[in-house]
């Protein structure tokens, strides 16, 4: 075999190998939320800040003081309502949420969306199948929130008024935590 030929078929099989054992580094894929990549590396707010989709949620935990808090080691489990999750809310209510005087009620709202701990969404569904399809996790605010398998797949959360959201990604790792996109706004 010409010097050529054995020198291609060897860095063929060595490239190969390599692939095959991981050793090269592949470009890393992140999960897109709102059009951004998600940096396992980046905190919950630095993420979130990042995303087409939350920018209400940026504004309102601006407002409420929770930067700082989320931003801080934690680990947080957070379940991150997109803007068409509060657009769903009734007209005028995030204006009225994101209001100064209204601080102590917006902070119970988001607080009631951020589980301490980091909760993937393997041990969620875990935590479901031990106790007959039900998770039931208390929220940093206080009051329990309850995740079950969906009617159409999936898994559902329901706040303590009965409302339900989607979780629509799951398992969106941060360095201090894990975010859960959902579909609508909890309330507590």
């Amino acid at each position: 075999m010409p010097r050529k030929t054995r020198l291609a078929s060897l860095t063929g099989i060595v490239g190969a190998a390599l692939l095959a054992t991981g050793a090269v580094a592949a470009v890393q894929k992140y999960p897109m939320v709102g059009g951004a990549a998600m940096y396992p590396t980046k905190t919950i707010v630095e993420n979130a800040v990042n995303s087409k989709d939350h920018t209400t949620l940026v504004a309102a935990v601006k407002a409420a003081g929770l930067v700082e808090t989320l931003s801080g080691p934690g680990p947080f489990t957070v379940f991150a309502p997109t803007n068409a999750a509060f657009a769903k809310l009734p007209a005028g209510t995030v204006d009225t949420l994101v209001k100064p005087e209204n601080k102590a009620t917006l902070t119970k709202i988001l607080t009631y969306h951020v589980v301490a701990g980091k909760l993937s969404a393997a041990q969620i569904a875990a935590n479901a199948k031990a106790h007959g399809g039900k998770a039931t996790l208390t929220t940093v605010q206080g009051e329990p929130i309850t995740i079950m398998k969906g009617p159409k797949g999936g898994w559902v959360i329901q706040d303590a008024k009965g409302g339900k959201a989607k979780i629509t990604i799951a398992d969106v790792n941060q360095s201090n935590g894990v975010i859960h996109v959902i579909d609508s706004v909890l309330m507590p």
